[in-house]
């Protein structure tokens, strides 16, 4: 961090305003010449909320996502300043900006290939958070660039900075025999940000849902291509465990505030786990509207996803995204998880109703969560 020089010229060489200066202020002496080794924005102060300093001045990488939108809205709440690395116009980015009081929010251009954009972003920094993610490859970013080749680079840079907190963002599923590429390359994501921040905290949620999601939204709108869902097996063999974006974005900040956390990994999921044949049931129970399940081999959901994959634009689903959904969430009894942080986790019972209610018809739109019957949970 740069010093900040702080001086004051003596009273006798001030310019000739002594008809508008206190008699105070004119009958001061010199003050000594300050070096402060920190930047104003670490100093805690105030009684806490936005108008406050926390002490934390983060840089989040992957701010404009889903979960990004969450953990800067968390940390503006508790006063911290915000640095956000970005790639598109800094006015499309305008609804962060009353997360943070004046001037807490600072947004700032990176080329996520270019080293020393990633240094200026966290130079005055204490916190490092890495949301960087993707659903799907580009020609310009495959997965290896997103969940490895990046956040080597910005763990690298953190630690050369002497950045004192790094969080990384991983996945549940993360493993290096997953069929899905996307969590192969999660999990060699983590192993490399191990090597170079070995005090990196690696955070491991299983599918976020929320008001934006691309899980429970992504069931809900197959209504639009008729009344049917496919699922492989029925959605009988794969068990999910959800956890609410809220609690992960808490999970982010409990950490930042935990001296104990440095160096651990993770493993945040709600407290149910339910068959996706299920889960699906119970999205469409919610939404009131009729649907179909039915089973549909893995090779041909494939051969669907591919169609989906050629679209210039977002893909409404791709081959990788039909294995994901389609592996079950493991478990990690040896991790810790949202209670050693804190948090008691929203069940998607309480919170599915705020994703979920733009899908219903207008005349249940204001209809009780009761009338619908809870999913079935199960235990393995």
């Amino acid at each position: 961090m740069a010093a900040v020089t702080l001086f004051c010229r003596p009273a006798g060489v001030l310019p000739k305003l002594s008809g508008t200066c206190s008699p105070v202020l004119l009958a001061a002496g010199p003050v000594t010449l300050q070096h402060r080794k920190i930047h104003h924005a670490v100093v805690p102060r105030g009684k806490g909320g936005r108008s406050s300093s926390s002490g934390v001045a983060a840089t989040v990488f992957g701010a404009t996502g889903f979960l990004g939108r969450y953990v800067v809205n968390r940390l503006g709440r508790i006063g911290s300043q915000i640095v956000i690395p970005h790639r598109c116009d800094q006015y499309d980015l305008m609804y962060l900006r009353p997360m943070g009081d004046l001037g807490q929010i600072i947004f700032m251009e990176w080329d996520a290939r270019d080293k020393e954009s990633i240094k200026r972003a966290i130079s005055h920094s204490n916190v490092v958070i890495n949301l960087v993610g993707r659903e799907w490859e580009t020609s310009n970013y495959k997965f290896e660039d997103v969940f490895v080749s990046i956040p080597q680079q910005i763990a690298k840079a953190a630690r050369e900075a002497g950045i004192k907190k790094f969080i990384h963002m991983s996945h549940l599923n993360a493993d290096i025999r997953s069929p899905s590429k996307y969590l192969r390359n999660k999990a060699v994501g983590e192993a490399v940000v191990r090597e170079e921040f070995p005090d990196a905290i690696i955070m491991k949620p299983s599918e976020c849902f929320g008001r934006e999601d691309r899980f429970l939204n992504h069931f809900a709108n197959m209504r639009w291509f008729g009344k049917a869902v496919p699922l492989i097996a029925m959605g009988k063999q794969t068990v999910k465990q959800p956890v609410h974006v809220v609690d992960v974005a808490k999970a982010i900040v409990n950490a930042i505030k935990d001296p104990d956390a440095n160096g651990k990994t993770y493993a945040l999921v709600g407290p149910n786990r339910y068959l996706l044949h299920d889960l699906v049931e119970y999205v469409y129970a919610l939404a009131h509207r009729p649907y179909l399940a039915y089973p549909i081999p893995r090779p041909l959901y494939h051969l669907i996803a591919r169609f989906f994959e050629m679209n210039p634009f977002e893909p409404w689903t791709t081959r990788d995204k039909v294995d994901r959904f389609h592996t079950t969430d493991m478990k990690y009894p040896d991790l810790p998880g949202l209670e050693d942080l804190g948090i008691t986790p929203f069940s998607i019972e309480q919170k599915a109703i705020e994703t979920l209610r733009r899908h219903r018809r207008y005349r249940y739109l204001d209809a009780e969560i009761g009338e619908t019957k809870p999913a079935k949970t199960v235990s393995y």
